[in-house]
């Protein structure tokens, strides 16, 4: 019995549309592959395959003295000679004594090199997803589904399968050289047949096989579909429960269920067919060695032992040779691991469409002031024009109110200033970001302390708790501390607060950072008047200069001018004291009305 070698790959991912021979897949393959091996971490990564292929030779080695041992040992007990029985029943157990300890540190050698590689690729990735606002502008890419799959599960499979099938490669490799020198001296024949044999159940197992490609594919994808679901009703539960939407939200997480289990139906269904073939080509792997070599006993030319060995040498190189019979599965599942990272990095990596020759941006242009220097928005597609040649400056203390009908842009202006979205024509003039804060209509409520929720995103910095208490008292959550568990208690504000409370909390984040600029997205949209007031009264005795998006004539009177959009293009700025809603604003062409 053989020591056992690299342990086939577990085939726990799914899909792909590419088989496993595409060459443009295995450029893929190379392309994530080669960035870990010629990093700043390579010497301890080659140092660590280099155990491992040291290993794997002496495991190649121990299975060839144990493939001699066993037909000496068969032929003494055939001959009833005891004392080479004994002999050879002595060097057995002695070869698996060493044996084990091998095995098991090759396969935790395996394990920690995966886990290296693993973390490296991780962070790699990471720093890429986080790079230029790549993770913001991936969300509107309708190719790539769950980057957060890809980053935690795909990364995971990518590495432990890459390297399980370099060293099953490799093993084949040694195996295969360190066994046809013993078949070839017991049996020529043996040695083509082994040849012949698995070129044909590695044809066999492809033509059948194939059609297992695109349903894994499918089956990721359907899969992935049903988690969302379920993700998604998690998310909005409160939502669903006050529309009394069980029945339909249960009614789309069972359709996604069912198309995953239709799909994977089929899948099993071809599984089986190709399990025929390779079930088949498995049982007569035994009989092959037993029909070659029986006559060559029964003529009296090789000892009882040969029967032994031989048929342990034509498994090995058969093994060797049958990685596709073998693997099929696990390599169509690898190939769809590849072309998901792959597609997920090459999108992480690919030009902003506004950066290509030809295409129309805004120019952003960083001093101390905000202003608009004839503007035009589009949307990213271009597709839409927002606004056009929009020119107008905030100055320092004096406050900027933009209104409109809903989808008329007044968000998009702010996704500009921003530097979220640049399609279009004109400047924006703007102080570095860092002096610039945004509160959407839904604050972002990170998954940490209260503490975190007060400072984010400068959470470095040291603020003593009194002077949180102090901001809390002052947008009216006083007992949040206490009512949460302290500072440092840490929770999931966003299902703990109220959207009200997250406002509020929102704006004790303001004013502990204390910007130059606040840009506020209907950041009071969840409160009462009285609240709104008093909120942007504290703003109103700081330095903090505010534009605000919104709704509520009572807005008016915290701002100095009013920006109003039509949705068309169109746009009219006036001061506050002179607005009057209801006036249409420009027909688009950029001029102010008469």
């Amino acid at each position: 019995m053989p020591l056992p070698g690299p342990a086939r790959s577990d085939g726990s991912q799914k899909e792909t549309r590419m088989h496993p021979f595409n060459r443009k897949l295995w450029k893929s393959f190379l392309a994530l592959a080669k960035p870990y091996w010629i990093s700043k971490k390579k010497k301890v990564a080659l140092g660590h395959l280099g155990v491992l292929l040291l290993l794997l030779i002496a495991v190649n080695a121990l299975n060839v003295v144990i493939n001699y041992v066993a037909g000496s040992f068969q032929t003494a007990l055939q001959m009833k000679n005891a004392p080479v029985f004994y002999r050879m029943l002595y060097i057995y157990g002695s070869v698996f004594i060493v044996g084990t300890p091998i095995v098991v540190f090759y396969s935790y050698m395996q394990d920690r090199l995966g886990m290296k590689w693993r973390e490296w690729l991780t962070n790699h990735i990471l720093d890429k997803y986080f790079q230029n606002r790549a993770y913001y502008n991936i969300n509107s890419d309708t190719k790539i589904d769950n980057p957060d799959e890809r980053i935690a599960q795909d990364v995971t499979n990518f590495c432990k399968q890459a390297l399980s099938f370099l060293l099953i490669v490799l093993g084949s490799i040694i195996t295969f050289f360190s066994f046809i020198t013993i078949l070839y001296s017991i049996s020529h024949t043996l040695v083509l047949i082994v040849v012949g044999y698995s070129i044909f159940g590695t044809m066999a197992t492809y033509l059948i096989g194939r059609r297992l490609i695109g349903l894994n594919f499918n089956q990721l994808k359907k899969e992935a579909d049903f988690r969302y679901g379920l993700i998604h009703v998690r998310n909005n539960v409160e939502s669903i429960a006050f529309y009394q939407g069980e029945e339909q939200e249960k009614g789309q997480v069972k359709r996604r269920f069912a198309d995953a289990i239709w799909n994977f139906n089929l899948l099993i269904g071809w599984t089986r067919n190709l399990n025929f073939v390779t079930t088949g080509y498995n049982y007569v792997i035994v009989l092959i060695p037993a029909l070659i070599i029986a006559p060559l006993y029964f003529a009296g030319k090789v000892p009882f032992g040969d029967f032994t060995q031989a048929d342990m040498a034509f498994g090995q190189i058969l093994s060797a040779l049958s990685l596709v019979v073998t693997s099929f599965t696990d390599l169509s599942n690898f190939a769809a691991v590849i072309n998901r990272l792959s597609g997920f990095t090459q999108a992480l990596d690919a030009p902003d469409r506004s950066t290509q020759p030809g295409a129309r941006v805004i120019t952003t242009v960083e001093a101390e002031r905000i202003a608009l220097e004839h503007m035009t928005l589009t949307t990213p597609n271009y597709e839409r024009t927002l606004v056009k040649n929009l020119s107008l400056e905030v100055k320092p203390g004096s406050g900027l109110l933009i209104v409109g009908p809903s989808g008329s842009g007044k968000s998009s202006l702010l996704r500009g200033v921003a530097g979220l979205w640049n399609s279009g024509e004109g400047t924006i003039v703007r102080p570095p970001l860092s002096e610039v804060m945004f509160l959407p209509q839904r604050p972002y409520m990170i998954l940490g302390s209260l503490r975190d929720q007060l400072l984010y995103p400068n959470m470095k910095s040291a603020v003593p708790d009194d002077r949180l208490q102090k901001v809390l008292d002052q947008v009216n959550l006083p007992d949040l501390p206490a009512r949460v568990g302290g500072f440092d208690t840490q929770l999931n504000f966003a299902d703990v607060l109220s959207l009200g409370e997250q406002q509020r909390l929102a704006f004790a984040r303001l004013l502990l950072a204390a910007p130059r600029y606040a840009i506020l997205d209907e950041a009071t949209s969840a409160l009462d008047v009285k609240n709104e007031e008093h909120l942007y009264r504290l703003l109103e005795n700081g330095a903090t200069t505010v534009i605000s998006v919104g709704h509520r004539p009572t807005l008016i009177k915290y701002h100095q001018m009013v920006l109003e959009l039509n949705g068309e293009g169109g746009w009219r700025l006036v001061p506050a004291s002179a607005y009057t809603p209801g006036i249409k604003p420009l027909d688009g062409d950029g001029s102010q009305p008469n």
